[in-house]
């Protein structure tokens, strides 16, 4: 009677894990994270008005503290922002108006005017100035 107890119990047991294990394996080949997030990354370029170093850091850390950015980098000789990003968790408008928050014109939203006259004086660029542009 033991004998037959513990060999029902142990291929419960057995069954048990088993079927753990498969479920664990369907579900990882079901979702893959680094498919997922690469279907929805999307890159975009843009101009945004500024002069220097200084710039580049504020327009990057306001660009970088939207959730979903991957990668922001402006080039202060061009310009011109480059902006990786997951779309299901930020878009473009987005990222326009967290620059514009923090000074800067882009091309499609202007500065906030009192955070551009918070600027540093080395950072107060000329409103008419050329963006996205190659010298």
């Amino acid at each position: 009677m033991k004998k037959l107890i513990l060999s029902t119990v142990t291929i419960i047991v057995l069954g048990l894990l088993s079927c753990k294990n498969e479920t664990k394996e369907k579900s990882n080949s079901v979702l893959n994270p680094s498919e997922v997030k690469e279907v929805a990354m999307a890159t975009i370029s843009f101009g945004v008005r500024g002069n220097c170093g200084m710039c580049k850091k504020t327009i990057e850390k306001a660009v970088n503290s939207l959730e979903g950015i991957s990668k922001a980098n402006w080039d202060v000789d061009a310009k011109k922002m480059d902006v990786s990003f997951d779309d299901s968790k930020t878009n473009e408008m987005a990222i326009h108006n967290a620059i514009a928050a923090s000074g800067y014109d882009t091309e499609k939203v202007s500065a906030d005017l009192d955070a551009y006259n918070g600027l540093p004086g080395c950072c107060q660029y000329d409103h008419d100035m050329v963006m996205n542009h190659m010298e």
